[in-house]
């Protein structure tokens, strides 16, 4: 494999230490802006695009990435849904950093909304001095007429909160105010507010988010806001969320005392928490009929009943409120082939999305006076489904396949499912096909992966495989225009160019629920791993690809995964697509909001941890080998959650191997990447050129 242009000698830098004395010459490119990390990071950055951006057909791919990315006519799904308005944030070619807007409840469910925009965030930020990127809006309920707007300058998770008043269509003056910082706000009632922010020194967690939960009224400063919840320092975060039972507001404060385990507290009317009696593992999902509503991700012995991991259960709020402490009830429980994702109410029917060997199932439970009854919603095979909210009797949810375009459906509280919006098709399917596969993993275990190919493919083809496999996120197939994550179109014109593109479903995610999740936690983390050489093994069995001619992708946690597999078998994978990476497993938990990620690796500072850490760790496992796969690294500076360190030191070890590499810091967009489409486009044309020239000549 050919060396790339940008395999040139870095600037000697003197050696530094780091904890337990192991030295690490490139600290200084953790330096997130130093003047000295930026120079190498414009560097990269330029010689990765003037030499892809040369390719033969590069500036028609990154055009029509940004028009497909652009296209008028996507869906409008609804992201709040009142009595008699729904409201939508929408993002096209004029407005790239998007409008939140609002029209009729009537207009939008007979497919002819009349928008009305409420906020036009990048002539906002015009206005205003600011580079906004848009958080959400929080509106309180049943009125919907004030909301806590969240925005973010450049795209960091850290944000402002402001109120607005939909009715005027403006902020409100000498209005709720909350500065820049991670953490949140939700309403009590119209005057008051649960926050959740920095509010000084040793007011936030190791890991970067609040500690403390304080009650503020209106007309009062922030600084007078009354404690009324106080987490550890060592814990991940604390907060306050609420939801709509009804005509009534149930206001919790949630403790996060690790990533996967925490309380929850029930506020009362007199200010006082009543602690919820659930596994400090369960999820809290929903409220619904003076219940709420909460998924297992261990096993419960209560009442001499035993509740299966994965199962949803639900607690009697009135009890919990007058101090008790209630025993569950079964709501659902999925089979073995089923994992439970989404759980959404309506006025007399708890919604329910599973997962059946990763395709997507939609269920209408009503409580009876014998318990829970179960419909399944008659929805398209083999697709992926999604919740996308729901109203007092309406609940709207999307369907999509790989090669099928995105319907919004909403579906009725007696079952029926009418077609609200149809993503027209938006490339030509008729020569593709779509299969389901199983690979044998190292110890036995069968994992499924969904594979995209050419119809009149005749022998093995270049392919590029997608994973995560952690955090319990499943990873389901949706419409090509948007596969891999964070990548646009790239899956699409990688087909349509004649190759195979596959979605692997590996161990850690939550494709078969808690269990899957747990099978690579920790010092099991190599079966994520080894799953993952197994679908490409599978995949070359099958005749699909060879040795070399295979491209991994992952982001996030996925750069852990396609780092690790990279060292670990260069000799089956020709090219890695690595976005926004975790690769220095040593010194993780130092950088940014990497100490809440403890429990899904381990504590490298812990000489037990790291003893099982250090043998997939991607930065420390990188070395000097021959026909080391050529790597795209893809990140913000502005990412706050995963330190932009990680992609750099590995680039810089790259660099110093003289092994094949690029390189993409984008200024803006925080851990989403891009602040706007057009940096999605135009890295998808740059991957397309990058897997083009790494893999087309295979072995």
């Amino acid at each position: 494999m050919r060396k790339s242009v940008l395999a040139v000698l870095l600037i000697a830098a003197p050696a530094l230490a780091f904890a337990q004395a192991a030295e690490d010459p490139y600290l200084w490119l953790e330096e997130i802006q130093g003047e000295r990390a930026l120079e190498q990071v414009r560097t990269w950055n330029e010689r990765t695009e003037e030499d892809l951006a040369a390719t033969l057909g590069f500036e028609e791919h990154r055009a029509r990435a940004l028009a497909l990315l652009n296209d008028q006519n996507q869906i409008a799904e609804p992201d709040q849904v009142q009595d008699d308005m729904i409201t939508n944030f929408w993002i096209d070619g004029d407005h790239p950093r998007g409008l939140w807007r609002i029209t009729s409840r009537e207009a939008f469910l007979a497919g002819d909304p009349e928008w009305r925009i409420l906020i036009d965030v990048g002539a906002l930020g015009e206005a205003e001095g600011e580079s906004w990127v848009w958080h959400g809006a929080n509106c309180l309920a049943p009125d919907y007429q004030r909301c806590l707007v969240s925005l973010s300058p450049g795209g960091s998770d850290a944000d402002v909160t402001r109120e607005f008043d939909i009715g005027t269509g403006e902020f409100v003056e000498n209005g709720f105010f909350i500065p820049e910082s991670k953490g949140g706000a939700t309403w009590v009632d119209a005057d008051t507010l649960l926050v959740a922010t920095d509010f000084g020194e040793g007011t936030m967690t190791t890991s970067g988010y609040p500690r403390l939960v304080k009650v503020w009224e209106r007309g009062t400063p922030l600084t007078e806001a009354r404690t009324i919840f106080e987490g550890g320092v060592e814990e991940i975060s604390a907060g306050g969320f609420a939801m709509m039972d009804g005509d009534t507001r149930r206001v919790f404060v949630n403790r996060g005392k690790t990533f996967w385990t925490g309380d929850v507290m029930l506020y009362g009317e007199d200010g006082t928490l009543h602690p919820v009696p659930k596994p400090d593992t369960a999820d809290v999902h929903d409220v619904f009929d003076g219940q709420l509503i909460v998924l297992l991700n261990e096993d419960l012995e209560a009442g001499g009943t035993t509740f299966p991991r994965g199962a949803i259960v639900a607690y009697d709020l009135d009890a919990i409120a007058a101090g008790e402490t209630p025993a569950p009830s079964l709501v659902m429980a999925p089979s073995e082939s089923q994992a439970i994702e989404e759980v959404a109410a309506t006025e007399n029917v708890l919604w329910v999305k599973a997962l059946d060997d990763v395709s997507g199932r939609l269920f209408a439970l009503r409580r009876t006076a014998d318990g829970w009854s179960q419909t399944a919603i008659d929805l398209a095979d083999n697709a992926t489904v999604h919740i996308v909210e729901t109203g007092d009797t309406v609940a709207f949810a999307t369907v999509e396949g790989m090669l099928t375009p995105p319907t919004l459906y909403a579906v009725s509280e007696d079952g029926t499912a009418r077609d609200i919006q149809s993503l027209p098709a938006q490339f030509d399917a008729s020569n593709m096909i779509v299969e389901q596969h199983f690979a044998t993993s190292a110890d036995g275990t069968q994992v499924p992966y969904f594979l995209v190919a050419p119809r009149d493919r005749e022998g093995p083809v270049p392919t590029l495989m997608h994973g995560y496999g952690g955090f319990r996120a499943a990873q389901t197939p949706t419409y090509l225009t948007h596969q891999p994550y964070r990548s646009g179109p790239l899956g699409l014109f990688w087909v349509e160019e004649g190759n195979a593109y596959v979605l692997a479903n590996i161990r850690g995610g939550g494709e078969y629920g808690p269990a899957w999740h747990e099978a690579a936690l920790r010092e099991n983390r190599q079966r994520s791993f080894d799953d993952f050489h197994a679908v490409a093994e599978d995949l070359i069995a099958r005749g699909i690809t060879t040795a070399g001619q295979i491209g991994i992708s992952g982001r996030s946690n996925g750069g852990v995964l396609v780092g690790a597999s990279a060292n670990q078998r260069p000799d089956l994978y020709g090219a890695v697509i690595s976005g926004s990476p975790l690769d220095d497993m040593r010194r993780y938990s130092q950088l940014l909001a990497g100490a809440s990620w403890m429990d899904e690796y381990g504590n490298p500072d812990i000489a037990e941890d790291w003893a099982f850490m250090q043998d997939w760790s991607p930065y420390q496992n990188l070395t000097d080998v021959d026909g080391y796969p050529a790597t795209f690294y893809y990140l913000s500076t502005l990412d706050d959650r995963v330190h932009p360190g990680h992609a750099r030191k590995m680039a810089a070890k790259h660099q110093a191997f003289g092994q094949t590499f690029y390189y993409r810091e984008a200024i803006e967009g925080g851990h989403s990447v891009g602040a706007d489409r057009a940096e999605d486009a135009m890295r998808a044309a740059l991957l397309l050129a990058f897997l083009n020239r790494e893999l087309e000549d295979g072995e």
